[in-house]
């Protein structure tokens, strides 16, 4: 009975998660109809401007043309009608000296017949007739205006739909996810000198697979890209996937999307518990701050409990409001008295991490590590077999040191700007670095029993965390090395919690 129950139960999570699959790929069919149909109608009225400029320029043209007709018509007609003009009165005064000639030959008086012959030469030596040119200034010639639309007919009929870039693939072997940068490489399919660039788009999803089109991150973009890979850098890895997909574009149109690839992007990611922090510590998700006006007065007998056996770390003064209300409390007790602690939510049970921590420039003391949940809420950390971390005080005098279980040990190196901590569960190590220059400040070997908490202390100042990271290429490279860096560590080394 209790076989065939699960044999069912498996059935039914395959159909689930068959029937979550036909859901999804129909919600991508619906969505690509949409888009069919609103691209569709963009299209048409795209086309339709551009052929509207096309008959807006061939009116332009055309108008121009017939203008240069009418001009050159109105300039030989206006040439033409002068000297047709000229003529007409020559030939009206020729007509009128032939006709005096002609009447001169009647003349019997030598004397005035002599004076006539002489009028009549005079007057046809003057004679506009006699100097017109009878060769006409322009021609009847229209033909340099004559046009001949062959060429740009066969161009017409040519017109064509531009030559869309067919789809990169992205290769998902030569993508590289490290050091919170995701390097994304592509080729096409074919050579196309055309491309003039592409656009990388890409989005967060905590779901393995193809992309999702419900309940999804909106698509990030990167235009104008040269080449066939592009570098995301400085990423937040706080979901446990990317995806991405890339499209070619030439002068006028993009083509379409690669299929898309999904990264896996997984890192540590949390928030510090406000629900067990000590009440003078102000925590809000990443930050947590030092609150003199948050602590409640403690019995006396309490604090004498408390300060046995207590270290460097300064006891200041607490002020009391009776009006702050009680904090909820959660899965374990609020830390109290001289604790001022505050957990990580998230436990760490197998795996390699990475988180960063930096102190406010004012901040006069603090401790970053890591602690079984079982810390004991009068315990400060360093000070117990079940916390690990290294303390900073810069109350009264500076020191920089490792503490475990109670032992110190001195660190002789500077206090960097950010803190990165690095653990390795299975391994046994919790190891600390210059965040900035990968520096290892200090390393604990330890054989962890129970899943351990991120662990911070601060008093009068405040930290900042950076989570959601990979651990870097550089502080793997140096786990290689770090073995034979530990001899001088071996006073809080292998320990077996």
């Amino acid at each position: 009975m209790d076989s065939q129950k699960e044999a069912l139960q498996r059935i039914i999570s395959t159909l689930a998660n068959k029937n979550d699959e036909i859901q999804n790929f129909i919600d991508t069919l619906n969505q690509t109809l949409k888009g069919v149909q609103e691209n569709s109608s963009n299209i048409l009225s795209e086309l339709d401007e551009e052929f509207d400029s096309l008959y807006s320029i061939l009116d332009e043209v055309k108008e121009s043309m017939i203008n240069s007709i009418k001009q050159e018509q109105a300039r030989k007609s206006q040439e033409l009608q002068s000297q047709l003009s000229q003529c007409n009165n020559a030939l009206e005064n020729s007509e009128e000296l032939l006709e005096f000639a002609t009447r001169s030959l009647d003349i019997k008086e030598p004397e005035e017949f002599s004076k006539a012959a002489r009028q009549i030469k005079d007057r046809v030596t003057m004679a506009s007739a006699f100097r017109l040119s009878l060769k006409p200034k322009v021609s009847d010639n229209m033909t340099h205006l004559m046009v001949d639309f062959s060429q740009e007919r066969q161009i017409l009929q040519t017109l064509k739909f531009l030559p869309v870039p067919k789809a990169p693939e992205i290769d998902p072997v030569e993508c590289l996810v490290a050091d919170n940068s995701v390097t994304v490489a592509w080729r096409m399919p074919e050579e196309d000198n055309k491309i003039d660039h592409f656009i990388l788009e890409y989005r967060k999803t905590n779901f393995d697979g193809l992309p999702r089109v419900k309940d999804e991150r909106c698509w990030e973009i990167v235009d104008n890209i040269k080449g066939t890979e592009y570098t995301l850098s400085g990423l937040k890895f706080d979901s446990k996937y990317m995806n991405f997909r890339v499209r070619a574009c030439n002068k006028a149109v993009a083509g379409e999307y690669s299929d898309p690839v999904t990264l896996e992007t997984k890192a540590l990611n949390f928030n510090l518990d406000n629900s067990s922090s000590h009440l003078n510590l102000k925590v809000e998700d990443t930050c947590v701050e030092w609150d003199p006006t948050g602590g409640k007065g403690q019995d006396s007998k309490i604090k004498g409990k408390e300060n046995k056996g207590r270290s460097g770390t300064p006891s200041p003064k607490r002020t009391s409001v009776g009006s702050r209300p009680p904090a909820v409390r959660g899965s374990r007790d609020r830390f109290t008295g001289e604790s001022y602690t505050v957990l990580g939510d998230t436990a760490i049970e197998s795996g390699q991490h990475y988180w960063e921590v930096k102190a406010q420039k004012d901040c006069k003391s603090y401790s970053v590590g890591v602690a079984y949940k079982t810390l004991g809420k009068f315990d400060q950390l360093g000070k117990t077999n079940t916390s690990w971390c290294i303390h900073v005080n810069n109350w009264l005098q500076n020191t920089f040191a490792a503490k475990h279980n109670n032992k110190v040990k001195a660190l002789d190196v500077a206090v960097p700007e950010r803190i990165g901590v690095f653990c390795d569960f299975d391994g046994g190590q919790l190891s600390f670095y210059d965040a900035n220059s990968k520096q290892l400040l200090y390393s604990f070997k330890a054989k962890f029993t129970q899943p351990v908490l991120p662990g911070f202390m601060v008093w009068c100042g405040g930290l900042s965390l950076s989570t959601g990271m990979q651990v870097p290429s550089a502080v793997r490279t140096l786990q290689k090395n770090e073995n034979g860096m530990t001899g001088s560590t071996s006073s809080l080394n292998n320990i077996t919690q």
